[in-house]
């Protein structure tokens, strides 16, 4: 990893005040990471800008380096605009390399559209305003820039057919949906399969998964449910969610015909026969 550039983002700025602070106090990562309880990987991670320490983990970096509560003031003028559980799955998505996602049973974020993301925070805030409903979609739908630069990650994109058949947002959201998510894989912006509902059980059939890959660092897993969500780095964990993923994916409908159920699904939404 080339830690010689300037770091760019304000997170950067952190994670590299981190490490200086860090060889400062004479510490390497494994050292600082026995003192913050946690892994060398995620003082990695810190350190290189891709995620930030929990609150308690900063108060714990700043005793170790004598840094009187330095990081910890900083950290709270670094709140993400998302849900404290996604904000580092957020900032992982801008430096993957590879981007494995299965959804059980909504589009993944990344690939939503502006009427579907609309239709779920509308269910989502029993009491909202269109200004809240329509922050809350920008922010949503522009974590698909990420798909569009020139250092993309590679996407693949494993969908339970219960995500096909799900009508989100009425017929026509829905036959938009599907098919932006067709035109991307035909267009190779991203690698589609589909487990269709006569697979049966599967090795993904309790849960959301994301699994990133990046250049300089070792991968992560990330799992999601109702208001929480757990991002892993643990070796172990990773490995067996993308032994998991590999299983699933060995059950699914290849390329060619995950598309053609992904058209006809939208054919089927765009006529009302759902």
């Amino acid at each position: 990893m080339d830690t010689s550039r300037t770091p760019r983002t304000p997170r950067e700025k952190y994670g590299e005040e981190l490490r200086l602070r860090r060889l400062a106090a004479g510490l390497t990562q494994e050292g600082l990471a026995e003192q913050v309880v946690c892994s060398p990987s995620l003082i990695s991670h810190f350190e290189a800008g891709r995620r930030l320490p929990k609150p308690d983990d900063a108060k714990r970096i700043d005793q170790a380096l004598g840094t009187d509560g330095f990081f910890a003031r900083w950290l709270e003028d670094l709140e993400a605009e998302y849900a404290r559980y996604f904000a580092a799955v957020a900032d992982l998505e801008q430096q993957a390399t590879l981007i494995q996602q299965f959804a059980l049973s909504l589009v993944p974020g990344l690939l939503q559209t502006d009427g579907y993301a609309r239709a779920l925070f509308h269910a989502y805030r029993p009491n909202h305003t269109p200004e809240e409903l329509d922050r809350e979609v920008v922010i949503r739908t522009g974590r698909s820039r990420v798909l569009d630069g020139p250092l993309r990650p590679v996407v693949w994109t494993l969908l339970d057919e219960a995500v096909l058949r799900r009508r989100i947002g009425g017929p026509q959201v829905m036959a938009d949906q599907l098919r932006k998510i067709a035109n991307m894989a035909e267009g190779g912006r991203l690698r589609l399969h589909v487990l269709p509902f006569g697979v049966g059980a599967h090795a993904l059939l309790e849960s959301l998964l994301t699994l990133m890959s990046f250049e300089d660092s070792a991968p992560v897993a990330y799992v999601e449910g109702l208001l929480t969500g757990h991002l892993m780095d643990d070796p172990a964990l990773v490995r067996a969610s993308q032994t998991a993923y590999a299983l699933a994916l060995s059950d699914a409908l290849s390329q060619q015909e995950s598309l053609a159920l992904v058209r006809a699904a939208a054919e089927e939404h765009e006529h009302g026969q759902q």
